[in-house]
C-alpha cells in the first residue's frame, strides 16, 4: 500500500486527505517513480479550490522528483533506478508517482533530488519568462513582483546574467534580504510606499521595460503604471486573485503597452523544449550559477499545513512536500 493526498470536493486547506491506496502500476509511456519530494505551487491551490477544475477526486500536485522504480515495456528512455524530475505530473503529492515518460527529465549527478524538484517548475518559468516571453537585453529595466519568492528569487538571477536592471517587491525586511541577496537593485516594499511611484522615482520617470507579475489583481493597476511606453506585463499568476475585465483602449492610451498571459505548458509543448529549458535550468544548478533557495519542507501528510503557510505568505523560496518516514 502506498499514500496520496486527495481532493474529493474542492475548498480549502482541509479538503487535502492523506489517504491509503493501492501501489499504482505504470501503463503505456508510463513510469513509476519513489517520490522524494513535491514541488508546492500556487497552481496547487488553484486546483484545490476549483478555480482551475477538474475531474473529482483527483490526487494534487503537479511537480517533483524521485527514483523510477519501474517502467511500461514501450518506455526507452528510463529504467529502474534512474534520477527523474517533472513539473508537470498530475498526481505528484504521493509516495509513488506514476507519470508520462516524455514529461520527465533526468536529473544530472551534481544536482540532489529535492534541489531539482524544487527547480523544476518554478526554475523553468523564470526561463521562459527571461528568454521567452521577450528577449532579455543588457540595460533593460525589470520589475519582479514577490522578489522573494521562489520563482522571483530564480527569476532576478537570471535577469541579472542577462544584464538587466532588477527592481523588486516585497513585504518584510527578511524578503528584502533575501531578494538584494539574489541580486536586486532596489527593492520596493509595498506595505510601506506605493510600488508604482517608487518605480518611477527610481526611474527617473521612465519606468520599466518589463513587469514580471504573479500576484493579480491587487498589483494588476500598478503593474500597468509602473511600464514604459511600449513596455510589455507578462502576468504570470494570480496568486491574489484574477484582474477585472480589462478595456484594452487602455493599453494605447498609457503609451501602446502589451500584456501577456503565459503558461510554462505553452513554452514547453515539444519534448526538444522541456529538454531545452529543463536542462539549462538543472544544468547552471550543477554549474553553481543559480541557486535554489529551499524555504520549507512539509511532510506530504501536513500538505494542508504547507498549504496555509503559502496562501498566507508566510513563505520564502521554495516550499517541499516530503514522503514521512515509513
Amino acid at each position: 500500500m502506498s499514500h496520496a493526498v486527495f481532493v474529493h470536493e474542492t475548498g480549502g486547506p482541509d479538503v487535502l486527505q492523506w489517504e491509503l491506496r493501492e501501489v499504482p502500476a505504470p501503463g503505456p509511456g508510463q513510469v513509476r517513480v519513489a517520490l522524494a519530494a513535491a514541488g508546492l505551487n500556487f497552481i496547487d491551490t488553484y486546483f484545490r479550490t476549483g478555480l482551475y477544475p477538474r475531474p473529482l477526486p483527483f490526487v494534487s500536485g503537479l511537480e517533483g522528483s524521485g527514483t523510477v522504480e519501474a517502467v511500461a515495456d514501450d518506455v526507452e528512455r528510463f529504467a529502474p533506478g534512474d534520477r527523474v524530475a517533472w513539473s508537470s505530473v498530475p498526481g505528484s503529492y504521493a509516495e509513488h508517482v506514476v507519470g508520462a515518460a516524455a514529461q520527465m527529465v533526468a536529473v544530472p549527478d551534481a544536482v540532489e533530488l529535492d534541489i531539482a524538484a524544487a527547480a523544476m517548475l518554478q526554475g523553468m518559468t523564470a526561463h521562459y519568462l527571461v528568454k521567452g516571453v521577450r528577449t532579455t537585453s543588457p540595460g533593460d529595466v525589470a520589475l519582479v513582483h514577490a522578489g522573494a519568492g521562489g520563482v522571483g528569487l530564480i527569476l532576478t538571477q537570471l535577469l541579472k546574467q542577462a544584464g538587466a536592471v532588477v527592481i523588486s517587491t516585497c513585504s518584510t525586511a527578511e524578503k528584502q534580504v533575501l531578494s538584494e541577496a539574489a541580486g536586486a537593485d532596489h527593492v520596493i516594499r509595498y506595505t510601506e510606499q506605493d510600488f508604482a511611484e517608487a518605480v518611477r522615482e527610481f526611474t527617473g520617470g521612465l519606468g520599466c521595460h518589463v513587469v514580471y507579475d504573479a500576484v493579480g489583481i491587487t498589483t494588476f493597476e500598478g503593474s500597468l503604471a509602473s511600464l514604459r511606453p511600449r513596455g510589455l506585463m507578462a502576468l504570470y499568476g494570480q496568486s491574489s486573485g484574477p484582474p477585472p475585465a480589462f478595456d484594452l483602449q487602455r493599453l494605447n492610451n498609457q503609451g501602446s503597452l502589451f500584456v501577456t498571459r503565459p503558461s510554462l505548458a505553452h513554452y514547453t509543448a515539444t519534448r526538444e523544449e522541456l529538454e531545452m529549458r529543463a536542462g539549462e535550468v538543472l544544468g547552471a544548478v550543477a554549474a553553481g550559477r543559480l541557486e535554489i533557495r529551499i524555504g520549507a519542507r512539509f511532510g506530504l501528510d501536513a500538505a494542508a499545513d504547507a498549504h496555509r503557510a503559502l496562501e498566507g505568505r508566510a513563505t520564502t523560496g521554495k516550499v517541499l512536500l516530503v514522503p514521512p518516514p515509513r
